[in-house]
């Protein structure tokens, strides 16, 4: 598979939070991507968590509901960086806001680069 670029997508992807990547160099910046979702608690899921509440502690359903935003947000920027052709994202961060009562949007981001191994790496 290929990219609109022409470029071979990589099956294998680097994503990380750093701005460089140890053993390898950038050849080309490919720009910003980025992977958006919102997401919403549904009245029985606020109705447990109300409950989880009353117990203290970690709210469970609040956090599964989070862990899966960031997990697809995840997933749809590595889509994004494979569909420009890069093999690797670099500066990679989480944005979370509330839209309104209940509503949340997670963002996923960085940089999506071509990059190969250093000789002697």
């Amino acid at each position: 598979m290929t990219s609109p670029s022409g470029r071979p997508v990589p099956s294998a992807l680097i994503v990380t939070t750093t701005n460089e990547l140890e053993g390898h160099r950038v050849v080309q910046q490919l720009g910003l991507v980025r992977g958006l979702t919102v997401r919403s608690r549904s009245v029985l899921g606020n109705l447990g968590a109300s409950l989880q509440t009353l117990l203290g502690g970690n709210i469970t359903l609040y956090t599964e509901l989070a862990e899966k935003a960031r997990a697809e947000a995840y997933e749809l920027m590595v889509q994004h960086a494979r569909e420009l052709g890069a093999n690797a994202v670099l500066a990679m961060r989480y944005d979370a806001n509330e839209i309104t009562d209940g509503v949340t949007e997670v963002l996923a981001y960085g940089t999506a680069v071509v990059v190969e191994e250093r000789p002697g790496s």
